[in-house]
């Protein structure tokens, strides 16, 4: 009797953008579940949930009716020639499929209009662009965080929501290499449905929670910003937050060695968000006068942080808005989140995805392909945009890449 040997594979995870490089994969047989560890042995949902999609027949699709692929690609050259202005957008894929995603709506010949580009996370994004433009920042990395923070003040979330394991790789660690990670002071500035659990420390001190809701940050912050500018405030307290806490608070801050202000521009979900971000990178700023202090903004998924850099060194510029509705054709890019819905659109759609993506209305061409760091190897920049790291093909498929079907669109249109 012959038995399956067990295969492992030590992969990156994609699912959020802390991209952790200490995950074991394991399996036996080609059909068998994948069998998902951690370094620390803790589970962390989401990466549990991104290796564990089953690898489902993928057939690609006319209007919801399948056909082969050289139909499929036929199909979607015929719809392309016909497009005055079309939108690529979504551009949930890494290094190597946006790369192929520009080519193509940058094309050489002449035969076929340019397309505008726009990632799924554009708002979001837009929020840290703004400032980075604006003013500039002064920022840190998650390796500076686990070696030498000893203060970490999370402004209008919990962090974990979008990387869960935050934490525990970079905050409650046994490798900071200049400080007691154990004797870290935690503190939670505003924010709504916060989990604060993650910011107790191993010692079992409480972190420290400033309450107040996510909508009236903008005026916490401006209020935060002006006491340190010393400023007079003349109330008690702004949004329910006591002045005096706030003060006491800015005391700790100067007192730190090192001191992050952490946000994530996905949960400042409210007009004019980017100048709240501003308030806290201007209060960095004010606090280098007399102390040590960096800001950092986390988040990051569908490969939004290697996409804005890679628009950038290609085309000089970022990734902005663009109007919908302005665009005769929709190409829409999905490899890494199927539960993601595409917007609703009245246009002509193109989608190029995971190949469980659901639609609302089915796509007039719908190309299954493959997601970077499962059924093919990648490349995706971290969320602090300091290291790039490799994507692992953990298990075998069939599936093509981003990269490969949209070069077999390209001749079909040459």
């Amino acid at each position: 009797m012959q038995t399956s040997t067990t295969k492992t594979v030590n992969a990156t995870c994609p699912a959020c953008g802390l991209l952790c490089d200490d995950v074991t994969v394991s399996w036996q047989g080609s059909d068998a579940k994948l069998d998902v560890t951690v370094k620390s042995g803790k589970p962390c949902g989401k990466t549990v949930a991104f290796f564990s999609r089953p690898l489902n027949a993928a057939t690609p699709m006319i209007a919801g009716k399948p056909v082969s692929l050289v139909e499929a690609i036929a199909y979607a050259g015929k719809l392309l020639q016909q497009a005055q202005m079309p939108l690529v957008a979504g551009l949930s894929t890494d290094l190597a499929g946006f790369r192929a995603a520009y080519q193509f709506a940058h094309p050489t010949q002449s035969n076929r209009p340019q397309a505008n580009m726009m990632h799924m996370n554009v708002h979001s994004s837009l929020r840290n662009t703004k400032v980075l433009q604006s003013t500039g920042w002064q920022t840190t990395t998650l390796t500076e965080v686990k070696n030498r923070a000893d203060m970490i003040v999370c402004i209008g979330t919990d962090v974990v929501h979008h990387n869960p394991r935050f934490f525990e790789r970079a905050v409650w660690t046994d490798e900071a290499m200049f400080t007691d990670a154990s004797a870290r002071k935690v503190v939670y500035l505003g924010g709504d449905d916060l989990n604060t659990a993650p910011g107790v420390s191993p010692k079992g001190e409480l972190p420290t929670v400033l309450p107040c809701a996510t909508i009236d940050l903008p005026e916490v912050t401006a209020a935060l910003r002006a006491l340190l500018q010393g400023k007079v405030l003349k109330v008690d307290a702004i949004a329910g937050v006591k002045v005096s806490a706030l003060t006491q608070l800015i005391e700790q801050l100067k007192q730190a060695k090192y001191a992050v202000l952490i946000w994530v521009a996905k949960d400042l979900d409210f007009p004019h968000a980017e100048l709240t971000i501003q308030n806290i990178t201007e209060s960095v700023v004010i606090l280098n006068q007399q102390s040590r202090a960096m800001g950092l903004g986390l988040g990051g998924s569908d490969g939004d942080t290697t996409v804005n850099y890679a628009h950038t060194w290609l085309d000089g510029l970022t990734l902005g808005e663009q109007d919908v509705d302005a665009h005769d054709l929709i190409v829409w890019i999905n490899s890494f989140s199927p539960d993601k819905p595409m917007p609703s659109v009245s246009q002509p759609v193109i989608a190029f995805g995971h190949p469980d993506t659901q639609f609302t209305t089915p796509p007039e061409v719908f190309i299954p392909v493959a997601t970077p760091g499962l059924d093919a190897a990648g490349t995706l920049f971290r969320v602090d945009s300091s290291v790039v790291l490799p994507l692992k093909k953990v298990r075998e498929s069939t599936l093509p890449t981003l990269a490969e079907v949209l070069l077999k669109l390209e001749a079909q249109l040459a």
